[in-house]
């Protein structure tokens, strides 16, 4: 059974106290700042008077959004210990809707700086005083056409107050959701948990893996109309703002602001449809291998040779990392050591009611922060070194850009994780002479691809497909839902692989479909990040230089000129191409090892 938050050792969890000390430290500054954010109107029908009044409003806004990136980084931390912890519960509450009161009293700014007419505001940043700022002004006239008016911006940000489909999406699924328990070959019964449920699902007991994938999608299957009905609420407040602002569609507002053309979505779909016998090929192999009349999805997630799973404790994890990430410069490794093993960088284990799944977070004032449930598994080690890259990601952009510009745009955020992935694999594999091992790295490099890119890309597709039955006023239900994703499957997993029925509510459980035409950038993010990793290891110091440029970078561009800045252009198919090329690479390569 998972332990209780309480009996869980201090040197398991990371480090709150760095960012407050104490609560009442944290609820000393909500007070605080919940009086200072008022200050920002005393800059309100003032700022056409001149530069200096400019230069002073972005800065004050700035100290205070640090401020609450601050004081709501602490409060989700604490919260995603324990979910249900009301205390923490209700701080996190407290800080979410001091954002959101900021966010009302400052959706004056935008319109007034676009109400300066055009002479004036152009005078105003190409002036010395503003020359910090003047990537930040040129991206905010950009959105002219659709910023609203000073009335309208307040509503819309009172608005985001009463949307709250994700938040009960993640309470049912992350604390009232229970799964029970499931049996194995033997009859013994296991508790299932999120966390759990990969564990078995790659373990070589297929009876407890059939167990596992049936019971944890039947569970959600006994919500389905509740899934239903908070996917289209989420997807009716994405058409909402859309409307709102004026675009023609939920694709188009959601990349707009990264100055993203939706072709960079759509090509992306275009091209893994075009090469999906690669994947195809990939499950034949697997099939043949498993000595399976039949391949299911769930023998999916288990090594196809018959070894036990790799086992690597936390420790180990660490070690392996870093000397996995030594051709990145010892200020790097440097860096990560310290934070993984001194500072308090991570929360490592699953105890009662945490959130489920790992993340990095953080802010411009904190360390960055990794949340864990670390099970001592290969996959937990992988997860570790992704996250590990999100944290380094953040760590020198927020060291090399000022507080504007240091947070790098979502496009970019699964590139230096995925990246690390990489690294991390490839250094196993250098260091062992065990045949069986290298076959199961390699495999197991061929699972993340076949679920970063080739899954990514079906969720991606999912997703904009039921975007635009809301467009278009079609009633989202659960019969429709299922059909929709099962006849994806059919297409992308072949005819290689039983379509288990199960399959058809999965995207009941899925969270990052309340976030927005998120997913698709795990399959760039991959692209652009063997990319990069073929520059780095073929390459020279320019190469490594490029990289840690990028990472450097933050929010300073738009992202695909902050790619194309180090050689990897994704408005073109090629890094796509390349990946899945990469993908038969490694497939030949297995298909090689005489095992």
């Amino acid at each position: 059974m998972a332990k209780k938050r309480s009996e869980v050792k201090k040197e398991d969890k990371w480090n709150t106290e760095a960012i407050f000390a104490t609560d009442d430290l944290w609820n000393k500054e909500y007070k605080s700042l919940k009086n200072d954010i008022n200050k920002i109107n005393d800059y309100k029908g003032k700022l056409k008077d001149s530069v200096k009044i400019l230069k002073d409003l972005i800065e004050t806004d700035v100290s205070l959004n640090r401020r609450l990136d601050r004081l709501y980084t602490y409060s989700h931390m604490r919260h995603d210990e324990d979910i249900k912890n009301e205390k923490y519960k209700t701080s996190y509450d407290l800080a979410y809707n001091l954002f959101v009161e900021y966010s009302e009293l400052s959706s004056w700014i935008t319109p007034e700086i676009l109400n300066i007419n055009d002479q004036l505001i152009n005078q105003f940043i190409n002036s010395e005083e503003l020359l910090p700022y003047r990537f930040f002004l040129e991206r905010l006239l950009r959105a002219k056409k659709h910023t609203l008016s000073e009335k309208e911006e307040k509503l819309l940000s009172m608005a985001s107050n009463a949307f709250v489909t994700g938040d009960c999406f993640s309470a049912l699924n992350d604390a009232d959701i229970k799964f029970g328990f499931v049996t194995d070959s033997k009859g013994n019964k296991l508790e299932l948990t999120h966390a759990k449920y990969y564990v078995y699902s790659t373990n070589k007991d297929r009876s407890l893996r059939e167990n596992t994938f049936k019971i944890y999608h039947n569970k959600f299957d006994e919500f389905q109309t509740t899934m239903t009905v908070l996917l289209q609420g989420k997807i009716k407040e994405h058409l909402f703002y859309a409307k709102a602002r004026n675009f023609n569609n939920t694709l188009e507002a959601t990349l707009f602001y990264r100055n993203i053309n939706t072709s960079v979505y759509t090509n992306l779909i275009e091209t893994v449809r075009k090469k999906i016998t690669s994947l195809h090929n990939y499950l034949k192999y697997r099939k043949e291998k498993m000595g399976l009349k039949e391949l299911h999805l769930y023998d999916l997630y288990v090594p196809i040779m018959d070894i036990d799973e790799m086992k690597m404790p936390y420790d180990k994890a660490v070690n392996m990392l870093l000397g996995s990430v030594k051709p990145l410069g010892e200020e790097y490794v440097s860096i990560l050591r310290e934070g993984l093993l001194k500072k308090g960088w991570v929360d490592k284990y699953e105890n009662e009611n945490k959130r489920s799944g790992a993340y990095s977070t953080g802010s411009y004032d904190t360390m960055p922060y990794i949340l864990m449930n670390y099970n001592d598994l290969l996959q937990s080690a992988k997860t570790l070194a992704h996250e590990a890259g999100h944290s380094m990601h953040s760590f020198y952009s927020n060291k090399c850009q000022p507080p504007i510009y240091a947070g790098y745009p979502i496009f970019l955020a699964e590139i230096a994780s995925t990246f690390n992935e990489e690294l991390f694999i490839n250094y196993l594999i250098n260091n062992t002479d065990d045949k069986q091992q290298i076959a199961y790295l390699i495999n197991s490099r061929l699972e993340e691809i076949r679920s970063t890119l080739f899954r990514q890309v079906l969720f991606a597709e999912f997703e904009l497909r039921v975007h635009k039955l809301v467009e278009e006023n079609i009633p989202l239900t659960f019969q429709l839902l299922k059909k929709e994703y099962k006849k994806l499957y059919e297409f992308y997993y072949g005819k290689e692989v039983f379509i288990d029925q199960e399959i058809e509510i999965e995207w009941a459980r899925i969270p990052h479909f309340y976030y927005n035409y998120y997913v698709y950038q795990y399959a760039t993010g991959i692209s652009a990040a063997i990319a990069f990793y073929k520059k780095v290891i073929n390459g020279g110091e320019k190469e490594l230089n490029d990289y840690l440029n990028f990472l450097k970078a933050g929010g300073s561009k738009f992202p695909l000129d902050t790619l194309k800045d180090v050689g990897v252009d994704m408005t073109t198919p090629k890094p796509v191409e390349d990946a899945i090329d990469y993908f038969d690479e490694l497939l030949g390569k297995l298909k090689g090892i005489n095992i």
